[in-house]
Parts: structure tokens; sequence; C-alpha cells
């Protein structure tokens, strides 16, 4: 592995780490939503990771990329919760249905905002990777002076 190739390593963790903040805030958003039916309430959503060890992360054109064994991160799926949605009595409510039950998204705020913190923290990580990657080539090439 070429010392190139950590940029498009650090480059697949990050991407990875925006669609865990996008899926983390879609779920966020939808914390509080209502339904009139167990199958129509909003899910929380997870996306699913896995080790990539072929040069397959699709970001192509980097440092890397000529390299064959390169390795990163990829997004196999998005998933949905199987933890239960909230039932709550509520007749005055529009979206209740014919007993005055709604169902409320099975979104647990307190274990997205962890999840927010560390996805947040680990795209930290790589951008410092990736400038203490760069910082390494610069001293490289300024050792030839």
């Amino acid at each position: 592995m070429s010392l190139g190739s950590v940029f498009d390593i650090a480059a697949s963790g990050m991407s990875a780490q925006t669609v865990r903040l996008n899926t983390t805030a879609s779920n966020m958003a939808n914390a509080d939503t209502t339904a009139g039916s167990e199958a129509e309430a909003y899910k929380a959503r997870r996306p699913v990771f896995t080790a990539s060890s072929e040069n397959r992360t699709g970001l192509g054109g980097g440092f890397g990329s000529q390299d064959p064994s390169g390795f990163g991160v990829m997004i196999q799926d998005i998933v949905e919760s199987q933890a239960p949605v909230t039932k709550a009595y509520e007749p005055n409510n529009p979206q209740a249905d014919e007993q005055g039950y709604v169902f409320y998204s099975n979104v647990n705020t307190v274990e997205e905002m962890a999840d927010m913190i560390s996805a947040s923290r680990s795209f930290q990580m790589n951008v410092e990777m990736m400038n203490t990657t760069k910082s390494m080539m610069q001293r490289l090439l300024s050792m030839g002076q």
C-alpha cells in the first residue's frame, strides 16, 4: 500500500460518516412524527458499513487510485430499526385511528445524539489522518532540498 492510498482510505471513511450523519439527521427530524397506523410510522434508519479490501470506493482519480490493493469503507445498506413504535391514545389527534390511537416513530433521540457525536468524531479523525499524511509527504519532498 502506498502512502498516497491513505487519502483514498480516509476519503471513503469521510464519505461513510457523511451518510451516517445524514441518516442521523433524518432520524432526528422525524423523531416526533405521528402516523395513523403502525405500518405508516417512521422507523429509524441505520447505515450498514462493510470493509472494502479492493479499490471499490468509487472515488477514483485520487493519489492511490493506481493501487489495485486499496482499502476503505463501503455502505452496504441502510436498514430500518426493528424497535417497536410507540402507541399513544390521543382521540383528538387528526391522525388517530378509529380506536383513537396514534403511532409515534421509534427514534431514540439520546441514541441518535450519541451516534451523531460518534460520526462527527470519526469524520474529524479521517480529516486528521489526511492532514498528517499530507504533512509527511511535504517533509519527504523537503528532504531532497
